[in-house]
């Protein structure tokens, strides 16, 4: 099982020195202690509406979002993402999750075709802190930028002055950038999945969350993934987990981002909210299994058939 211990973690110099030892805390939190992310992701509330938590397909579980909680409570997570208002919602009742705060989102109503995204910061980062003080274990904080935007300046500029604010302060930081716009012909290709990691590595986030990239040259996306994990330099890439898949094929596809790609991590959200809350926490545990421990895809999927348990 990969570990590191505090003296191993990289701390960025615009974390200040009173801060330094929060920074750590927080960063050996979110990673468990392994210097791998594993993100559970409940932004799509606002990012997605209410489809990708109630229909053909879903747990009916999933359409009340305390079910996101129960998860990240029973499971075993690196850090559960969502926006401010919704953890502070829930937070109190489940004190032991460790909390990122999105900083900003946008809905999916109007598409890429009508105008170029831009997913605007919802509040400052003094009101993360608030909920910080007033006992909420918030050990970092998120943004997402759509590269190749015509607001992409906007972004990149907000992104920055936070992650400034946020170390400074003791947080971490993880990026999800999306090449997305009129501008971009290919949301997927390598290349640009690969630039956009460095744009996280050169705003000094300490985690980028991408798409896993789309090669049309022979190789596989774990093959390609390797690229933009070279690209991301210090900043740890991971891959996002996209839309609901068989388990196996799920399990499959990370251990070979890891292995393969070089990401130390993932970001997952329907993948995991989608399923009742038994399969959902068991999901978890095999992801973790894979993410934190090292373990093959046969184990995980033990784990996640319940015929092994995994925990920390």
């Amino acid at each position: 099982m990969p570990k590191i211990t505090r003296d191993q973690v990289k701390v960025p110099v615009d974390v200040m020195p009173e801060s330094r030892e929060e920074y750590i805390d927080n960063y050996m939190l979110a990673t468990r202690g392994t210097g791998r992310l594993m993100l559970f992701a409940c932004d799509q509330k606002i990012e997605h509406l209410n489809a990708d938590f109630y229909g053909e397909g879903i747990d009916i579980a999933d359409a009340e979002p305390e079910h996101l909680f129960k998860i990240g409570s029973q499971g075993v997570c690196g850090v559960l993402a969502g926006q401010r208002g919704l953890i502070a919602q829930y937070a109190a009742d489940y004190p032991e999750i460790n909390y990122l705060v999105k900083m900003n989102s946008k809905t999916n109503i109007v598409g890429t075709k009508q105008e170029d995204p831009y997913s605007p910061q919802l509040y400052d980062l003094d009101a993360v802190l608030a909920m910080r003080e007033a006992g909420v274990n918030i050990v970092g904080i998120g943004y997402t930028i759509y590269l190749g935007s015509e607001f992409e300046s906007t972004m990149m500029a907000e992104a920055g002055e936070l992650i400034a604010q946020a170390h400074a302060n003791g947080l971490i930081v993880v990026l999800w950038i999306y090449p997305r716009g009129k501008a971009v012909t290919a949301e997927k290709d390598p290349a640009l999945i690969a630039g956009a990691a460095g744009v996280a590595l050169c705003l000094g986030a300490d985690f980028v969350k991408v798409n896993p990239p789309k090669p049309e040259d022979g190789t596989s996306p774990a093959e390609a993934l390797k690229i933009a994990s070279m690209a991301s330099g210090r900043c740890g890439l991971v891959c996002a987990g996209g839309s609901t898949v068989d388990a196996e094929t799920f399990l499959t596809q990370l251990y070979d981002q890891i292995h393969v790609g070089g990401a130390c991590g993932n970001a997952t959200g329907r993948n995991i909210h989608q399923r009742s809350l038994d399969e959902a926490v068991r999901l978890t545990k095999a992801i973790s299994a894979i993410t934190l421990a090292d373990m093959s895809v046969e184990d995980a999927l033990d784990i996640f058939n319940g015929d092994e348990d995994f925990s920390l």
